[in-house]
């Protein structure tokens, strides 16, 4: 059962939340790395209803159910290009961020990727797919009944 239900969430937090979405969605990173961050975050934190809306986006954009299915062990897979493993790697270490911060190591691996503006909009899509989990797990919102909105993709 919700704790909070969608209406009764005061206006304008997922309006602001949706707003700095959009921002990464719009900022030029492949929508389904985009998405593959917010299922593993949505796993590492526990949320199944990000869980389930997440893998959902996922297979609409034709991500494979090996893919899907291996995520949460992708260290041992090579169905990941060295793009996305240096990308799981910063979204595990930004999601579990402790005393050592992110290291100079990871800080370079990424950037052999990606330019600074790219690692501040992956830093934002991490940082915002952790928000979201924290506020379903707190909320409760039922997994499961989410529907892909092909506009939003």
């Amino acid at each position: 059962m919700e704790r909070i239900g969608y209406q009764d969430i005061p206006s304008g937090i997922f309006e602001k939340l949706l707003a700095l979405e959009s921002l990464a969605n719009d900022s030029g990173l492949e929508m389904k790395l985009l998405e593959i961050i917010r299922l593993r975050v949505a796993q590492l934190n526990g949320c199944a209803y990000c869980v389930d809306m997440h893998h959902k986006e996922l297979q609409y954009l034709g991500e494979s159910d090996l893919r899907l299915y291996s995520l949460g062990v992708w260290k041992e897979t090579d169905y990941y290009s060295e793009k996305e493993k240096v990308v799981l790697e910063f979204t595990e270490k930004l999601t579990k961020l402790n005393e050592e911060g992110i290291s100079d190591v990871l800080f370079e691996a990424v950037s052999q990727h990606f330019d600074k503006k790219e690692i501040s909009f992956l830093t934002l899509a991490i940082a915002q797919i952790n928000t979201w989990t924290r506020l379903m797990r707190t909320f409760q919102f039922t997994p499961g009944r989410y529907t892909v909105n092909r506009a939003s993709i």
